[in-house]
């Protein structure tokens, strides 16, 4: 099969009923791969912050838009919120030094927002890959829903 491609930026998501390969790469970062079990499609998001706080314009960069935005789009194109299954990347820590975490935590922030947003509209994490100290390279089939990544070293990302 023949499948087109997309590099995914951060604040960004894509959704498509056609196959593509969707690359990102990912730190403290998190995207949430989005799957339709009864279409064969897929979405991605891409966000680098977990709330949105009502200020400046209400972005993709902020998990709760970014999934929101997403979850809207797949809607439109037919899914249905009972057919949906999620994987989860990203959300590490790669601001420690010498062992000590960072105090933002924006990583774990960014893990909550998503777990907490797909539990209350009921869509399960069948996959994921969260936190730790290294970054992450997804590869995500939008038609097959298969997520494929690989751990990167901080000089990678």
């Amino acid at each position: 099969m023949e499948y087109s491609q997309h590099f995914l930026y951060p604040s960004s998501f894509f959704t498509s009923r056609e196959p593509y390969i969707v690359k990102t790469v990912l730190g403290s970062c998190v995207a949430v791969c989005l799957w339709d079990k009864r279409l064969h499609f897929g979405g991605i998001n891409h966000y680098m912050l977990p709330m949105w706080n009502g200020a400046d314009l209400a972005s993709p960069k902020y998990g709760n838009i970014a999934i929101e935005k997403l979850l809207e789009r797949m809607r439109s194109m037919g899914s249905r919120t009972e057919d949906l299954q999620a994987k989860v990347f990203g959300g590490g820590d790669l601001l420690s030094v010498s062992g000590e975490s960072s105090t933002t935590k924006i990583g774990e922030r960014n893990i909550e927002v998503a777990k907490m947003m797909l539990a209350q509209e009921k869509i399960p994490i069948v996959g994921s890959s969260l936190g730790g100290k290294r970054g992450r390279k997804i590869i995500f089939l939008t038609d097959t829903g298969e997520v494929r990544h690989k751990f990167l070293e901080k000089h990678e990302i």
